[in-house]
């Protein structure tokens, strides 16, 4: 019996039968982020995919009719970078490599692959000017594409002609058609390259010859099932937070076991936003089934341990272990810690690939479900997960089935850990540096660029010449071509309305973790949620993070970071452009509030900045 449960529709079994099944098209994981969406993407064209070690053999493929060869974090020049074997590009596969896969193609079948000066990361324009089946339909006007790379082929195989190219990239396609191998330098599979399920649909369809297959349509009876088969005679208890996975999961295992041996606990750490813990209390009250939940609260232990500490990754360590010592609490008094429960948790896929959870891909954060203690419990076959191989929107879609109300569902995703990897911390009082485009904050925020994690500061770029009038797209255009020149940072702000405090005359302060700047930082948020409600705002983004950084002065020593994003699994996001009459009220609002030095507005996509900047 396994530790958790597969929950993805991989586990769903195929319309054809089982003894007749062989996997049509096959992901050959090379660690890149987006390895499991490529899988699930193929599956919403209706074809069987499964995803499979890069080095597997090629006599092991045999029978499939498509393989792709994903994205990573390696260079091809790296020693024990990931490969394939080259057999496959022989095989009666259509081959397709994406990012990394198109370079390892390109140089394991002799073409050349370099590092460049200036990478992409983020938003592209794709011009097409070769003719192929891979690219039918993509001729004429450019296409937005999403690029994370900085190696790039600079020079194609013999046999293999370019399709399309970039401002930066000159074989952002291309293809050998007599061996039917191809490759993309951008990412079909994520959400913001606008037609890219129209070019996985051509390979798979028009180049393998792929036959539809596939129908998850009965995967909440199968998660069910799998859930009982994983719990036994045992019984089930989570804490809850109140966001969209947690509750879908404790929902799936209340129908699954029955609400007699499903407990729902919801720990107030603390870090939570105004009004949270009432929202909890009504939304399980509304679930029916048995739905209940108890409050523990534990604000003081939480804020016990993170006195003091400033890095991410020491936050996100310090609120796990919390998590487990207040759990370690709440099991000894309510009698979990015998062998008749086990811990659920709402963990989703995106949560386990950034946490390096699979076997090549890069640790971008720790999530707080994977730190040592959780991982003890996943040894110990203790934990049931029910939705760790689903993404965001699938999450949804199963929470619908559920019959758990769209308001709630379409709510924006809310971090495990709370405000406390919104309210950014400093060791020691740094002053800005002025470089061309900007000022250089050292104010420092995870990234993922390449696939790989990041750590840097941040650019307060200098507002473009036509600001406010030339639009967003402007700030955009500008902000992307210097996060793409220069690699000392990774984010890439504007500060939106002038406050009363030049950007020369604010640094950043030594700061951790206080109820004050919680309480800070809970205002502005409130204050961001309530005028997005108003404005209509809300519905246009998928998620707004507001965060708290310290930079600022004496008087005030913190600002506000607005950074409103558009996704749909949270793989990839959008920075999204408020109305610049909104935005302007707001910003006056924000910087009324106590201890608020100006309000910085995010432009950085994802990649090369995460959704939350720790």
């Amino acid at each position: 019996m396994h530790a958790s449960v597969s929950s993805s529709p991989a586990s769903v079994t195929p319309v054809v039968a089982q003894a007749a099944v062989v996997a049509q098209a096959v992901v050959l994981d090379t660690g890149g982020q987006y390895c499991h969406l490529i899988a699930r993407k193929i599956r919403e064209l209706g074809i069987y995919s499964e995803v499979k070690p890069s080095e597997t053999p090629a006599t092991e493929l045999a029978g499939a009719r498509a393989i792709i060869i994903s994205g990573g974090p390696s260079s091809v020049y790296d020693p024990g970078s990931p490969t394939v074997d080259p057999a496959i590009f022989g095989s009666s596969a259509a081959v397709l490599g994406i990012c990394y896969g198109l370079q390892l193609a390109a140089y394991l079948l002799g073409g050349k692959v370099e590092k460049v000066d200036r990478g992409e990361y983020g938003r592209a324009l794709l011009s097409v000017h070769g003719d192929s089946p891979l690219v039918e339909g993509w001729q004429g006007k450019p296409r937005q594409v999403w690029m994370s790379h900085r190696d790039t082929v600079v020079a194609l195989p013999e046999g293999f002609t370019g399709l399309a190219t970039t401002d930066t990239c000159p074989f952002a396609a291309a293809a050998d058609e007599a061996r039917r191998v191809y490759g993309v330098q951008f990412h079909p599979e994520v959400v913001h390259t606008h037609e890219g399920m129209s070019l996985l649909r051509n390979f798979l369809f028009g180049i393998a010859g792929c036959a539809r297959d596939w129908d998850p349509s009965q995967v909440v009876d199968q998660l069910e099932e799998e859930i009982r088969q994983v719990v036994g005679e045992r019984n089930v208890f989570f804490f809850i937070s109140g966001g969209v996975d947690s509750t879908v999961a404790y929902t799936l295992c209340l129908r699954a076991l029955g609400a007699d041996r499903v407990r729902g606990i919801y720990v107030d750490t603390g870090l939570m936003r105004k009004g949270e813990t009432r929202f909890v209390r009504d939304l399980f009250g509304s679930l029916g089934g048995g739905a209940s939940v108890h409050v523990a609260e534990a604000e003081p232990y939480f804020l016990e341990k993170l006195e003091g500490v400033v890095d991410p990754e020491a936050k996100r360590h310090c609120i796990g272990q919390e998590f487990l010592e207040v759990q370690n609490r709440i099991l000894e008094t309510e009698h979990f810690l015998d062998g008749n429960w086990i811990l659920g948790q709402g963990t989703i896929y995106p949560d386990t690939i950034e946490s390096g959870g699979t076997a090549k891909a890069d640790l971008i954060k720790t999530h707080h479900n994977r730190v040592e203690g959780i991982q003890r419990l996943m040894a110990e076959n203790r934990i049931v997960e029910p939705l760790h191989n689903l993404y965001k929107d699938e999450v949804r879609e199963v929470g619908a089935q559920l019959g758990i109300p769209h308001a709630f569902l379409h709510r924006h995703p809310f971090p495990g850990p709370g405000l406390a990897i919104r309210c950014l911390c400093a060791a020691e009082a740094e002053a800005p540096a002025r470089i061309d485009g900007g000022w250089l904050l050292p104010l420092r925020s995870v990234g993922v660029q390449g696939d790989s994690r990041s750590y840097k500061p941040v650019l307060l770029m200098d507002l473009p010449d036509s600001w406010p009038s030339g639009g967003w797209e402007t700030a955009y255009d500008q902000a992307t071509h210097l996060i793409n020149a220069n690699d000392q940072f990774n984010r890439v702000v504007l500060e939106p309305v002038r406050g009363a405090i030049a950007a020369e005359l604010c640094n950043v302060r030594p700061s951790s973790i206080t109820r004050e700047r919680l309480d800070r930082l809970r205002d502005a948020d409130a204050l961001v949620r309530e005028v997005c409600l108003a404005s209509g705002f809300e519905h246009e983004v998928w998620q707004f993070p507001v965060i708290l950084a310290p930079y600022g002065t004496e008087a005030a020593p913190d600002s506000i970071v607005l950074r409103p994003i558009q996704s749909v699994d949270g793989m990839t996001a959008q920075s999204v452009g408020m109305p610049f009459a909104v935005l302007r009220g707001l910003c006056e609002q924000l910087l009324a509030l106590p201890g608020i030095a100006t309000v910085l507005y995010d432009l950085t996509h994802k990649p090369p900045g995460t959704i939350e900047w720790e």
